[in-house]
């Protein structure tokens, strides 16, 4: 067993981080620093204090785990709440609290626009609570302090910012009537008791989390998720998770471009029915380079409703690079058609290139074209064999379809392409 081995086998233990999925370069540098900052004199002496110190075990964590959130990822899952929680209060034989989750919360962003999201919707105060949940103090306290810098308002439309923040000389502080309606928590998703003698959830957000670990990790946690989460209940993921829900007994709702699902086998409020004519055009998530919110995610399914849109303007950039970095941000900021209008531009212009046919295949996956999103991974890996982030998507599609054999192929020669990499740094 070599050092790093070590660390990776800890971190699988302790947050279920599997190494194939963000990379062993991440943790091997995050060691490194730990090293450095603690003046230890190698690898085993450090392995040594990380065994007897709590603290450096959390240390170690928040220098694995990488941040990426921002309020409203992802705006039409917060509208899809509002409506289906306007119908449950409407539903409901006896008022109650709505309880709602939110987990990994990170900073703050997601649990905040829920409660955001809730007052546009015209809930008042006592009507909801949310808690929200992680595995980093340092994380939850920054949460708690709920001041946040202009990274954390992206996209096209950020009115809120007026409504709910007041600027002050460190960044904008959220305001305490939304800041009184979120409860922050520090726990770990892996943790069989989390939130055991807790009544369920009426809504529960667990968004770019389950694809930072293995199947097994993936069922354990998912085997959490569906315990807090009530029968009539609705799940929010990230927009490439789907399909291993759908595999593991939920079924999505057919709410576009909401990644939302159910237990049950019926739509779980009236509204769902008029949802299930056409195909969504699904948001895709952060690249596998830079992990969305932290370690701790499938697919969504089909059908969505029609509406007019005007043709996307065509991308104005030439060179090949901008272009890439234009498809980038189409995407995360869930400009789906802008995107692939990106995409099929870049070809036009320079030829077949391997991460344009990557960002098409998670593009089709989003949406739920399986059959199309497999076709340009295999063109992405045609063009450059050990393309990492077409390996990893390619493999967890494969999973997702029941393809256990040509997913762990895949994996196995992403791991043999990361040796070979690592070993050349070394030389």
């Amino acid at each position: 067993m070599s050092a790093d081995q070590r660390f990776f086998d800890f971190l699988k233990r302790q947050i279920g981080l599997d190494v194939a999925s963000v990379g062993p370069a991440i943790i091997e540098r995050a060691v490194r620093q730990r090293c450095t900052a603690l003046n230890m004199a190698d690898h085993d002496q450090y392995w040594q204090w990380l065994n007897r110190s709590q603290d450096e075990q959390q240390a170690l964590i928040e220098s694995v785990i990488v941040p990426e959130t921002w309020f409203f990822r992802y705006p039409e899952s917060f509208v899809t709440l509002g409506r289906l929680a306007r119908e449950r209060l409407t539903a409901q034989s006896s008022p109650r609290v709505l309880r709602i989750l939110s987990l990994p919360c990170s900073t703050g962003e997601e649990p905040y626009s829920i409660a955001m999201a809730m007052f546009d919707a015209g809930f008042a105060a006592h009507q909801f609570k949310v808690d929200a949940l992680d595995v980093s103090p340092l994380s939850v306290q920054r949460a708690q302090r709920a001041v946040y810098g202009k990274n954390s308002f992206r996209g096209q439309s950020i009115e809120f910012r007026e409504r709910y923040f007041t600027l002050e000389e460190d960044g904008y502080q959220l305001r305490a009537r939304v800041r009184e309606q979120v409860t922050f928590h520090v726990g770990n998703l892996l943790d069989p008791a989390l939130m055991a003698n807790q009544p369920a959830y009426d809504f529960v957000f667990c968004r770019n989390l389950l694809i930072y670990f293995d199947l097994k990790t993936q069922k354990q946690a998912l085997d959490v998720l569906k315990r807090m989460t009530r029968t009539e209940g609705v799940l929010f993921i990230g927009p490439a998770e789907g399909s291993l829900l759908n595999g593991l007994g939920m079924r999505s709702i057919n709410a576009p471009q909401s990644f939302a699902f159910c237990h049950s086998q019926e739509p779980p409020l009236a509204v769902m029915p008029a949802l299930v004519e056409r195909k969504p055009q699904a948001r895709p998530f952060a690249p596998l380079t830079a992990p969305a919110s932290r370690p701790f995610i499938a697919r969504p399914q089909t059908k969505t409703l029609t509406r007019p849109a005007a043709q996307p303007p065509a991308p104005t950039l030439d060179e090949p690079a901008q272009l890439l970095e234009k498809i980038a941000t189409l995407a995360n900021e869930g400009n789906s058609r802008e995107a692939r209008a990106a995409c099929e531009l870049s070809l036009q212009r320079h030829g077949p290139q391997a991460q344009v046919f990557y960002w098409l295949g998670l593009l089709s996956d989003v949406e739920g074209q399986t059959a199309q999103a497999q076709a340009f991974y295999r063109k992405a890996l045609y063009l450059e064999p050990q393309h990492a982030q077409a390996l990893a998507q390619l493999a967890a599609l494969l999973a997702s379809l029941g393809d256990v054999a040509g997913a762990q192929r895949l994996q196995a020669r992403a791991a043999r392409n990361e040796r070979s990499v690592q070993s050349e740094r070394k030389q």
